[in-house]
């Protein structure tokens, strides 16, 4: 078979990995891809939102199945304008796509169907929103409703905070036309988690559990980001939570974007907060985290085509998903000055060094090669992700070969995975 996959991340890089090692795949290409991309399949430079030139590609190059990474262009229809064309593909067409593109219709339809989530208030408006939050005595949650690459969402500790936050979603446009809408909603408070399901319209299969860390800062301070690392399973992921997150979360969104006339088919990423009261969503994605992907498929055992295939097909029922036992840590190497201002084109060292290394994957998400050299090409430049016998081991793991690799202004937060080190160890 030949599989393109759409995208230029991390999240790509561990994709176009594990998609090439099934015995089934003869040729992977990557849209646009990274440095590492290029190791295992042959990169195209297409852009991921160039949606015409990629259906021109997919039916030129007789590709058998096309997976797509980052949610921009499922929310733009790439779903819909591939399998117009008789194109078989893999993610939630544009009608369901919009659970993660736009938060206010996702939290209209949560509340229509009893999910569990934050008190919110809608606003189209920066006045009516102004007023509004001008009233609270307590901090919120100021979120833009579009797509902001995950650092649309601004935790503020008081009103003045979230006065500023509005100012700088809605006046200052930080987010583009993303922040066309704002959410405000209550802080919630409890551990976050991030659970992963395979949809095929009507069955649910619950991945491994993951947890993202988002802030930039170690002990989760500074601002969001993308993510800065992750690990799986997490602790906190008990049987009983999973069962109450497939029962009070997953279901009845499944079943009601299907009674919306929108069924999903695809990868169903819920982010939670793990409150006193039980889970709560705080967002749902359209596509694998980033992130989590790279603990995720570096944990899979199955093959993951065909686990893509039984989505595509309403097969899940008989999927066979299976797990290497051993935990897995990522750490992400990002540019200094990420999520802020940073410079790219910086030449990265001991890539080689580390890749070498037993239990260790690296994946590229902001890299590209200039002559015979990779260098950096993006904020996250990096996701290092060690296996280990358990969080500690693939921890340690991970940073030995975080040591390895070097590139001006490297930032590295060094915390990652120790809320799941203390919880096993308490």
């Amino acid at each position: 078979m030949n599989l393109l996959v759409i995208g230029g991340g991390g999240r790509e890089h561990a994709i176009a990995e594990s998609i090439a090692r099934s015995p089934r795949v003869s040729k992977v290409y990557c849209a646009p891809g990274n440095a590492g991309t290029a190791k295992v399949a042959e990169n195209v430079p297409l852009s991921e939102g160039n949606l015409a030139a990629l259906v021109a590609f997919a039916k030129e190059k007789k590709i058998d199945l096309t997976i797509v990474g980052p949610e921009a262009p499922l929310c733009e229809g790439i779903v819909d304008l591939f399998q117009a064309e008789g194109l078989r593909i893999f993610g939630p067409s544009k009608a369901a796509a919009r659970i993660e593109g736009d938060k206010a219709y996702a939290k209209k339809l949560m509340k229509l169907a009893h999910v569990p989530t934050a008190e919110a208030r809608i606003f189209h408006h920066h006045d009516q929103a102004y007023d509004y939050v001008s009233t609270r005595d307590t901090g919120v949650v100021v979120k833009a409703a579009g797509l902001a690459a995950g650092k649309g969402v601004i935790v503020c500790q008081d009103p003045a905070e979230a006065l500023l936050a509005l100012d700088r979603i809605m006046i200052d446009r930080d987010f583009g036309d993303a922040g066309n809408t704002v959410i405000v909603e209550e802080i919630l408070k409890g551990p976050e988690l991030s659970v992963h399901a395979l949809v095929d319209g009507r069955t649910i299969y619950v991945l491994d559990s993951a947890q993202d860390h988002k802030a930039l800062g170690e002990a989760d301070t500074g601002p969001n980001t993308g993510g800065m690392g992750t690990y799986s399973p997490a602790p906190i992921a008990t049987d009983e939570v999973l069962a109450m997150v497939e029962r009070d979360v997953l279901v009845p969104i499944v079943d009601a974007m299907r009674q919306d006339d929108a069924p999903y088919r695809g990868v169903l990423y819920a982010g939670l907060m793990l409150t006193p009261a039980g889970p709560k969503v705080l967002e749902f994605n359209c596509r694998f985290g980033d992130p989590e992907t790279q603990v995720l498929l570096a944990r899979l055992e199955s093959d993951l085509l065909d686990l893509i295939e039984a989505t595509i097909d309403g097969k899940l029922a008989e999927a066979d998903v299976r797990w290497n036992k051993n935990p897995a840590v990522c750490v992400v190497m990002a540019s200094g000055g990420y999520p802020g201002i940073y410079h790219k084109g910086k030449q990265i060292q001991g890539l080689a060094e580390a890749d070498a290394m037993s239990d260790v994957h690296v994946y590229h998400a902001g890299t590209k090669i200039t002559g015979d050299q990779v260098m950096t090409n993006g904020g996250r430049v990096l996701g290092v992700t060690g296996l280990g016998p358990d969080i500690a081991a693939a921890k340690a793991r991970a940073y030995q070969a975080v040591d390895m690799i070097s590139f001006e202004d490297a930032y590295v937060r060094r915390d990652i995975a120790d809320k799941a080190i203390n919880e096993t160890t308490a």
